[in-house]
């Protein structure tokens, strides 16, 4: 049942009276709602987190080895290694592939700061280029011209539920000797689909790295990563980068992190793989409601290619006037995010790189005209109806 709370509105709020005419009653719609998944499965929770307790082995305890061991063949990879964090995923990749001080990684702008922060920190310099205008991924068909003598690595972003162009990506890379690093943060489960054949993110490149922040699909209660790869050299050197670089243990031919992913969460993740495929299908479900009820409307929904299977981690629309839209949402008690308001290349810590406004123009303009709304299973038809009625009353 909906939720129903009567919001005090201040007189200064601009949008104010288009709330009063209706008595100043909202339905209360978070962006994501973790409490209504959680109460379906609390009771495996619960049973998976006091076996834990049992066995006392919390740091590469069992269920951390069955999680990559599931996660490998939910991927369609050989392998696959746990880590502390998506950002981590991205990092210990970076450092498995050998990306030393000065090398060069091609990535996307539009993106969660991980992806050229984890550059960043290897001491690599990210070179960044625009998007697609229709999917917001990286714009493959401007890859090769950034490539120089000092390119070691492309990271493609599957970005929002689905997965970008990678024939092209893998081709590019194979003819400039190349690794790649999927950023698959918010797309496990998402599909590529080419020559009949079906690609799991995560599963063409030479690495596929995961988030499981709470908030994405798969999502744990904290932080927590996963890198997956069809190379068992590579995986090897994961597992020896996650532990210090040790091996044997106290015995250090390399420097890595502590990139251990807690057994407790494993646990967890473990209870939560079972309903992935549903929960996904469920966001999937609300994204096609959505594009319906938007249709024939001057909202520009999400565009999914063809060959491509999203999973909807978020539903981001394009529109006229979205900081205006974002407020008055707010106000209303719609949950709603901007996803990411600032490009890559124009954030501070970048601007010893000489970017400038205008250089990617694409992404630029698609972050101020972006915003996500709610789309997790657990929405109720009444909530996803006020959702949209809320954005249509705004332009009206």
């Amino acid at each position: 049942m909906s939720v129903i709370k009567i919001v005090k509105i201040s007189t200064g709020d601009e949008y104010s009276h288009l709330l009063l005419k209706k008595g100043a009653i909202c339905m209360n719609v978070p962006l994501l709602d973790l409490k209504a998944q959680y109460i379906s499965i609390k009771d495996e929770v619960t049973e998976a987190i006091e076996k834990v307790f049992e066995h006392q082995k919390f740091i590469i305890g069992p269920e951390v080895k069955e999680l990559e061991e599931k996660i490998a063949d939910y991927c369609k990879t050989k392998y696959a290694v746990s880590v502390s964090s998506g950002t981590d995923a991205l990092l210990a990749a970076l450092m498995a592939a050998d990306i030393k001080p000065g090398d060069e990684v091609i990535t996307t702008t539009y993106s969660f700061f991980a992806t050229a922060g984890c550059i960043h920190r290897v001491g690599a310099v990210p070179v960044f280029v625009d998007i697609d205008e229709k999917t917001y991924n990286i714009d493959v068909e401007k890859i090769e011209k950034k490539i120089t003598d000092k390119t070691k690595a492309i990271i493609p972003v599957h970005l929002f539920g689905q997965m970008c162009n990678m024939e092209p990506v893998m081709k590019i890379a194979r003819n400039n000797g190349l690794k790649v690093i999927e950023d698959a943060a918010q797309s496990i489960g998402s599909i590529y689909q080419k020559d009949k054949i079906s690609y799991k993110a995560g599963s063409m490149g030479d690495f596929g790295c995961f988030s499981f922040f709470p908030s994405k699909n798969l999502g744990a209660c904290g932080d927590g990563g996963m890198v997956v790869t069809q190379d068992k050299k590579l995986a090897d050197m994961l597992e020896i980068l996650r532990n210090h670089g040790a091996k044997p243990k106290y015995y250090h031919k390399i420097v890595g992190g502590n990139f251990r992913l807690d057994t407790l969460q494993a646990a967890i993740l473990l209870v939560k793989l079972k309903y992935l495929d549903s929960w996904s299908s469920g966001r999937r479900r609300n994204a096609k409601y959505y594009n319906e009820r938007f249709s024939g409307t001057e909202i520009v929904t999400p565009y999914v290619e063809d060959y491509n299977y999203s999973i909807y981690n978020q539903y981001v629309i394009r529109v006229s006037n979205r900081d205006k839209l974002l407020k008055y949402l707010q106000t209303s008690g719609v949950g709603c995010e901007i996803y990411y308001p600032v490009p890559l290349h124009l954030q501070e810590c970048f601007s010893y790189l000489g970017y400038k406004k205008g250089d990617l123009p694409v992404a630029e303009k698609i972050a101020e005209e972006t915003i996500a709304l709610p789309v997790y299973t657990e929405l109720t038809k009444e909530q996803k109806d006020y959702v949209v009625d809320k954005v249509l009353e705004f332009y009206r």
